[in-house]
């Protein structure tokens, strides 16, 4: 399962409302890609539809969508939001990274 913590979860419904989503019936995708600083890279973008290798997880009012194999790189993660002046944004809690890079955007196993 992946956690959304309370502070992303409000930023991640605002953020849906502006651009068109709505919030009770879309979705938020997590995945993960190769590339990054340290070999694997996570992806957040909004959707409208679901795919049948998709896991579906509801936390703090966030529908997230994962696709079974980023799925295995993600479980236990807290989707995290850190604001403010010195906020790096979106954060990426993930117990199964032994390795992350600065940005916090990419890691590896």
């Amino acid at each position: 399962m992946i956690k959304v913590s309370e502070s992303a979860s409000k930023k991640i419904v605002d953020m849906m409302k502006d651009d068109g989503f709505d919030p009770t019936n879309d979705y938020v995708r997590v995945g993960v890609k190769s590339g990054g600083c340290s070999g694997l890279s996570y992806e957040l973008k909004f959707d409208k539809e679901i795919g049948e290798n998709d896991k579906v997880f509801e936390d703090n009012h966030v529908k997230i969508a994962v696709e079974k194999k980023s799925f295995l790189y993600l479980v236990g993660t807290v989707l995290e939001f850190s604001g403010g002046l010195n906020g790096k944004g979106f954060v990426f809690n993930n117990p199964n990274a032994n390795r992350t890079c600065g940005c916090g955007e990419s890691f590896s196993l």
